[in-house]
C-alpha cells in the first residue's frame, strides 16, 4: 500500500485534498509501484491536451488539469486528469514540468477559468437587495451583481474574493494597491 493524494472537487468553486490509500501494483512485490511522472505535455491539432507519461506507451488525449488549492496554492497541486476525470498525475509544483509543458498547463488553466483580478471598483449601487458593482480588471471592465455578504470571501487581511449571480469570480489580491475610494468600498467586507 502507499499513500497519495488526491484532489476532490466539492463544489463549484471549491476543492479539498484527501489522503487516501489505494493499492500499487509492481511487477517485483516487494518493491511499490512509483505514480507515473509527467513526459511532455502538447497540445494536438484538434486543440487537446496530449499528457505523454514515463513507462506508457500510449500517451492520455484529451487531458483536463484542475488546480487543487486554487487561491492559497494557485501554482501547487495541480491535478491532471484523463477526459473521464480519473487522476492521473498529482504534480506538488509546476517546476515539475518541463518549460513548453508548463507554459501550456499555465494556459490552460488561465484560459479555462474566468477569474479576473480588480484594479479598482468604479460604482457600486444597492438595490432590492442586490449590490451591482463594476470594476476595472486586468481583463477590461466588468459589471456584477452579489447578493449577500456571502457572496464575498475573505481570503487573508488584505485579499477578498467577490462571486457573483452567475458564479463567475472576481480576486481584490492586495487591497493596499487599489486607490482609497476602491479600499474604503472593500474594506467594508472584512
Amino acid at each position: 500500500m502507499s499513500s497519495a493524494q488526491s484532489c476532490v472537487k466539492a463544489g463549484p468553486h471549491t476543492a479539498i485534498v484527501l489522503a487516501v490509500k489505494e493499492q500499487t501494483v509492481s511487477a517485483d512485490p516487494a518493491t511499490p509501484a512509483e505514480a507515473p511522472a509527467v513526459e511532455k505535455i502538447v497540445r494536438n491539432e484538434a486543440g487537446q491536451l496530449v499528457v505523454h507519461l514515463r513507462g506508457q506507451t500510449e500517451p492520455v488525449v484529451d487531458a483536463v488539469v484542475a488546480r487543487c488549492f486554487p487561491w492559497a496554492l494557485p501554482g501547487s497541486y495541480i491535478s491532471i486528469r484523463d477526459q473521464k476525470g480519473k487522476e492521473l498525475v498529482m504534480l506538488k509544483t509546476l517546476a515539475d514540468l518541463d518549460h513548453a509543458s508548463r507554459r501550456l498547463v499555465e494556459e490552460e488553466i488561465r484560459d479555462k477559468i474566468f477569474s479576473p483580478g480588480i484594479a479598482r471598483i468604479l460604482s457600486h449601487k444597492r438595490e432590492f437587495g442586490v449590490t451591482s458593482i463594476t470594476a476595472e480588471t486586468d481583463r477590461g471592465q466588468v459589471t456584477f451583481q452579489i447578493r449577500t455578504r456571502d457572496d464575498v470571501r475573505v481570503l487573508s487581511p488584505t485579499r477578498l474574493l467577490f462571486r457573483d449571480a452567475d458564479g463567475n469570480t472576481y480576486e481584490v489580491a492586495d487591497l493596499d494597491r487599489l486607490d482609497p475610494a476602491s479600499r474604503r468600498y472593500a474594506e467594508e467586507y472584512l
